[in-house]
């Protein structure tokens, strides 16, 4: 595994579109701490968003990995950049004329992935725990570290994405058709559940019938794992309250979409794997 990693990161190492894309992508992570100097003073309000409750623990640990999972984006870039270069520097055919197999060249790709992901939430937990401990009202042991499962499903989220990201970029070789294929992706579920709601518009429970379907596709089963948290928090429930409004919701981490996630992970590597077995190089 790790002669696999080191070819992979010798790779990224000389390739300086996808170390500015890296650089980017952790530096957002780490302006989520900017969000604790927002400051409105107008003349006898005063609003400090940090005072909000947003990094309370263990709220801290869902608003965080909601607002990183946003940025994942940048990673994604690297992702299908690297399997575009692997094309056009043709260091694909190279690496396997050296001797690397189709399946440990596609398994290095999965390694990175993981690396990128597991590397993402040690950051998100490190910059979460500052945070909190800085703001935070609630630091006892046992409150600071419940909830930790919205690390785990960040974690799942991303390798779930990049995955998915590395399947389009070997399906098309080219990494801005690759990103363009996500986004037409995104938009045939969306448009595929503005139907579901048309199909289910006589229905009692039409959310219900549209989310029970919905769930089992890639792009919203990674989105179902981190709800928004914005609902959740105690100022926004009791201005929803005055104006009659119900925004009671279940914002657990869920272990079926923890697996639907993990099966299209498991689909998607096999596919990158197949396509690249079937391929003339």
């Amino acid at each position: 595994m790790f002669r696999l990693l080191n070819i992979e990161l010798y790779k990224l190492k000389y390739n300086r579109a996808s170390r500015v894309l890296i650089i980017i992508y952790f530096a957002l992570l780490t302006s989520i701490a900017l969000i604790a100097a927002i400051k409105f003073d107008i003349g006898p309000v005063k609003f400090h968003l940090a005072e909000q409750g947003i990094f309370n623990f263990p709220y801290i640990w869902h608003f965080n990995t909601y607002m990183a999972s946003i940025f994942k984006f940048f990673l994604l870039l690297v992702i299908v950049s690297m399997m575009a270069n692997e094309y056009s520097n043709k260091t694909l055919k190279q690496n396997l004329i050296d001797g690397l197999s189709k399946k440990e060249f596609v398994l290095s790709k999965f390694y990175t992935v993981i690396l990128f992901a597991l590397i993402s939430t040690l950051f998100v937990f490190i910059i979460s725990l500052i945070l909190g401990y800085t703001y935070s009202d609630f630091t006892e042991f046992s409150i600071v570290f419940s909830d930790l499962d919205y690390l785990l499903a960040f974690f799942v989220k991303l390798v779930g994405f990049f995955s998915f990201g590395l399947f389009m970029g070997i399906l098309v070789k080219r990494s801005a058709f690759a990103v363009g294929g996500i986004v037409v992706w995104f938009f045939g579920e969306s448009l595929f559940k503005g139907y579901l709601f048309w199909l289910f518009r006589d229905a009692t429970n039409t959310s219900d019938h549209v989310n029970s379907i919905m769930q089992f596709l890639p792009l919203e089963a990674m989105s179902n794992l981190i709800k928004e948290p914005f609902t959740r928090l105690s100022a926004v429930k009791t201005v929803a309250k005055q104006v009659g409004e119900n925004l009671s919701k279940d914002f657990s981490v869920q272990p079926l979409d923890i697996l639907i996630v993990l099966i299209w992970t498991a689909i998607f590597i096999y596919l990158s794997y197949y396509l690249l077995k079937k391929r003339d190089l």
